[in-house]
Order: structure tokens, then C-alpha cells, then sequence
């Protein structure tokens, strides 16, 4: 029998006597704290929207405020929910965060800032509740970032994130011993963070620490690809994750720009490299060996936020254990398509349950401080 998730347990050593924290294994750096309001809608409600339906289009505070209105106007609210919008602690990083901790049982914590408002306090407590370390994160005086997630009936997302107010962790803000004794540090690529992120990089190659890169999205890959680059030729991030569009986006000036070219490039640049396909699964490269794995779960997913963190999640649980790459992609995909079953980026305990029963029909090693 596994351990409770919800317990400290095999989170804490004992130090004179005393009980102190262990030291997070993994570290995300999420510069602005974000909260997901998320709410299933139909093509009706998208197009009272303003903006182009599907992909991420950045709106200001009053807008956020419209669109929630809209939406608890129009959707009817789930059976058994009372209102139409789910809210939760959000942002990729923190995603992937979130669930190496509760549905692995990894000990992780976060590197950021969150604002002193009442989404500040709502994206701590949930954090909390899954046992993120929180420790790294400063409370700031000011707005927290939101993001409204419309999930349309085939579960593709138009997201209206704002984020431009909103308090976030500068470089000159780090603290230099912040990640000592951690062992991996994720990051999510972001133009208006790049400082941060060089400042983040160097500390952690400094410490030990080896580094994973979400592209984020395809539009950030096309805005700000020469800042990517010199990113991934540093030679100083050694995981990289990457959906069919944001590969294609890399190699959009090559001749051959399939996610299979992708993938070689990316592996040229980085220890593992891994190419997620959606509902055609992933292909993942580390040196000479290339794997290609089926999707696990849902062919039609509820909602996909999330998906590409909680695979991200799964993959890193599976290297820190020193899986092999095929396994790895198999435990990503299992967690990858937990997610993908309800609304939001975190792992209902019905959803978490139905991964570690996929993991154990599939003969993968289970996470035993959360798996029965």
C-alpha cells in the first residue's frame, strides 16, 4: 500500500532533533503567480469573445472580468458544481510542479512571486494543498496574473491570459542560494522573462542543477525565435518539450520541417529532446536512441489544458528514477492523459487514480507514496 498524498512524511528529515523540509528535488521557476479560471463553453459563447477563436491572445483586467461574466451568464452550471467556472492555481510551470507532488510524490517547490490580492492567496492555498514548496515564492504588493481557459465541446482552448500588471520575480531578485541541493530546474520559454531566465540558468549550472524548457507556444517560438535559439545552442538546457506546432515553428526556415526534424535538432542542442503529438502520442530523443510512443487516454479530451505539463511532469519523474527513455514517455503519456479527463490543469483524485491504474495495466514502475 502507498503512502497518503497528502502527508509530509517522506518529506521531512529530522536535523538536531528538529523536523525541517527536505530540499526540493525539482524546482520550477514561475516568475508571476497565475490563477485558471476554466469553464466549458459552446461556439455561441466563443464568439461573444473578443478575439480570434483558439489559441492565447493577452486582454486587460476589465476584460477578464467581462468574459467571467459572460460565461456565468450563459453556461449553465455542471451537476453537482454550482458555478460554470473552475478556479485553480495555474501557469505551466506551476502545472508540472503541482503534479510531480501529488501525483508522484517528488518533493518540488516553486521560484516567483504572487501578488497580495485574493487570487495571491487562492493560488498559495492550492499549491499548498498538494504540498508545492512555497518557500521561494515572495508575496508582493500588487495583482496577481489571471487567465481565462474556454474549452470548447472537442476540448480545444481559447485562452485570454492577463498578465501585463500583474507582480513577477525580476533577476536581480534571485537569491543565490536558492537552488542548491535541487536537481533539476523547469522552466517555460517567455520573451518578457528572458532576463530572469539567463539569471535563473546560470545559477542553476553553477549548483549542479540540470535544466528542462517548455517552447510554450507557437506564437512565442515565432515572435521571439532568435532568443530561443541562442537559448537552446547555449548548451546549458538539457531537457527540452515541444508540441507538433511549436516544433514545426523551430524549423519553419529548413526544408524539412516535420517533428521528426525537429526532434534531431532539438536532441543536437540537448540530452533529451521530446516532441509531444496530441492525440498521436510523442517522440522522444536522447543521444543515438529515438522512441516513438501512442497516446494513453481519452482520443477526445474533456479539456487539454494541462496535457503537455502533466506528460512534462510524468517524463521527469521518469528520468529522476533513471527510467528508460521509452518508459519515461509511457509514464508521461499516463499522466499526460489523466489530466485531459475533467476540467483544469491538476489531476482530480478519480483522474489520478485512473494513471496509476494505467501504469500498473502498462507494468510501469508506480509512484509508491501515491499509488495504492
Amino acid at each position: 500500500m502507498g503512502a497518503d498524498p497528502n502527508s509530509n512524511e517522506d518529506r521531512i528529515v529530522i536535523e538536531d532533533g528538529n523536523f525541517k523540509e527536505k530540499v526540493p528535488i525539482v524546482l520550477g521557476l514561475q516568475p508571476s503567480a497565475l490563477v485558471d479560471h476554466v469553464a466549458k463553453v459552446d461556439w455561441s459563447m466563443l464568439n461573444l469573445i473578443p478575439g480570434e477563436i483558439g489559441g492565447s491572445n493577452p486582454v486587460a483586467w476589465e476584460d477578464v472580468e467581462h468574459i467571467l461574466s459572460e460565461v456565468k451568464t450563459h453556461i449553465a452550471p455542471l451537476q453537482g458544481d454550482p458555478s460554470p467556472v473552475k478556479t485553480l492555481g495555474g501557469g505551466s510551470v506551476a502545472n508540472t510542479i503541482r503534479g510531480l507532488s501529488a501525483c508522484f510524490g517528488v518533493a518540488s517547490g516553486l521560484v516567483g512571486a504572487c501578488g497580495d490580492d485574493e487570487q495571491g492567496q487562492l493560488f498559495i492555498n492550492n499549491m499548498s494543498s498538494k504540498l508545492v514548496d512555497l518557500s521561494r515564492v515572495r508575496t508582493k504588493k500588487g495583482a496577481t496574473a489571471q487567465c481565462v481557459c474556454l474549452v470548447d465541446t472537442v476540448g480545444n482552448r481559447t485562452m485570454r491570459p492577463c498578465l501585463s500588471q500583474a507582480v513577477r520575480l525580476k533577476a536581480d531578485e534571485l537569491i543565490e542560494d536558492n537552488f542548491k541541493g535541487s536537481k533539476w530546474l523547469v522552466m517555460r520559454f517567455a520573451a518578457i522573462n528572458l532576463e530572469l531566465m539567463h539569471a535563473a540558468v546560470t545559477i542553476a549550472k553553477r549548483d549542479g542543477l540540470l535544466v528542462s524548457l517548455d517552447l510554450a507556444s507557437f506564437e512565442m517560438v515565432r515572435s521571439h525565435k532568435s532568443a530561443l535559439i541562442e537559448l537552446l545552442e547555449s548548451g546549458n538546457i538539457d531537457l527540452c518539450f515541444a508540441n507538433e506546432d511549436e516544433a514545426m515553428e523551430v524549423m519553419r526556415d529548413k526544408q524539412d520541417t516535420s517533428p521528426e526534424a525537429a526532434l534531431d535538432y532539438l536532441a543536437t542542442h540537448c540530452q533529451w529532446a521530446v516532441v509531444t503529438l496530441g492525440s498521436k502520442g510523442c517522440i522522444a530523443k536522447h543521444g543515438k536512441e529515438t522512441v516513438k510512443i501512442s497516446a494513453i487516454g481519452q482520443a477526445q479530451p474533456c479539456d487539454a489544458t494541462g496535457a503537455g505539463d502533466l506528460f512534462a511532469s510524468g517524463f521527469i519523474y521518469g528520468l529522476i528514477n533513471g527510467l528508460s527513455l521509452e518508459v519515461c514517455c509511457k509514464v508521461g503519456s499516463c499522466s499526460g492523459g489523466s489530466v485531459i479527463r475533467s476540467l483544469g490543469g491538476d489531476v482530480t483524485p478519480e483522474n489520478h487514480q485512473w494513471m496509476c491504474k494505467q501504469m500498473q495495466v502498462k507494468d510501469l514502475p508506480l509512484p509508491k507514496i501515491v499509488c495504492d
